[in-house]
C-alpha cells in the first residue's frame, strides 16, 4: 500500500503487487481501441510516470456520443460543424485515454510517451505535469454525473497503470492546474472511485 491524492484527498489505496505486465490491451471486442495521436512527442529522458491525472471533456460543450474529442486530438476537427470549434480547432492537444460514456476506451498516446494534455501544471512542486504523468480524458462535464460504467473502465485502467509505473498520485486537471482548469469537476466522485480500488 501506498499514500496517494486522490482529488486532493490523501487516503491510502491499495496496489497490485509490480510484475511484468504489457499494460492496456487493444481488444476491440472488450471496447478497447487505438486511434494514433500526432499530438506526443517523447518524455524527457530518465523520466516515468508517476503521475495520473482526470480529465473531463464533451465536445460540443455538454453533448456526448459524437466524435468531436477524437477529430480534436487527430487535427481533424472541423471548425464549421459547430460554432464553438472556430476557436478550438487549431489546439495541438491529446490525453492518453478517452473514456466514452458506454465505457468504450480509446487509446490515443502510448503511456510511456508523452501526451500534450495537462498544459500549464503543477505536482507536488514539479512543473510540466505533461513530463511524467499519464492523462486520461472521461466524455463528460461540470453538470452532469458520471456513468457508472465509465467508473469501472477508470478503476481497471488505473489498476493496469500502477502495475505497470511507479505511480505515486492519482488527481484531477483542477488540482494540477488550479484556477485554469475546473475538470473532472464536482460531479465526479471521488470516493466511489476509492471504493473501486480497494476491492482489489
Amino acid at each position: 500500500m501506498i499514500e496517494k491524492p486522490l482529488g486532493g484527498v490523501r487516503t491510502r489505496v491499495p496496489l497490485p503487487l509490480p510484475g511484468h505486465d504489457p499494460g492496456p490491451r487493444r481488444d476491440a471486442a472488450r471496447g478497447w481501441r487505438r486511434i494514433d495521436s500526432p499530438n506526443r512527442d517523447a518524455r524527457p529522458e530518465g523520466e516515468t510516470v508517476r503521475l495520473i491525472v482526470i480529465h473531463a471533456i464533451s465536445l460540443p460543450p455538454d453533448e456526448f456520443g459524437g466524435p468531436g474529442v477524437e477529430q480534436l486530438f487527430t487535427n481533424a476537427l472541423d471548425p464549421g460543424a459547430h460554432p464553438y470549434y472556430a476557436a478550438i480547432h487549431e489546439l495541438r492537444v491529446s490525453a492518453h485515454y478517452f473514456i466514452r460514456r458506454d465505457g468504450g476506451l480509446i487509446e490515443f498516446v502510448d503511456p510511456d510517451l508523452r501526451a500534450w494534455h495537462a498544459g500549464v501544471s503543477c505536482w507536488a512542486g514539479r512543473e510540466r505535469c505533461n513530463d511524467f504523468s499519464v492523462g486520461i480524458e472521461l466524455e463528460g462535464c461540470d453538470t452532469r454525473p458520471f456513468e457508472p460504467v465509465q467508473y469501472r473502465r477508470l478503476a481497471d485502467l488505473l489498476r493496469r497503470l500502477c502495475r505497470r509505473y511507479p505511480v505515486e498520485g492519482v488527481v484531477g486537471h483542477s488540482d494540477v492546474a488550479p484556477g485554469r482548469k475546473t475538470d473532472p469537476g464536482p460531479c465526479f466522485d471521488w470516493a466511489k472511485l476509492r471504493r473501486m480500488l480497494r476491492r482489489r
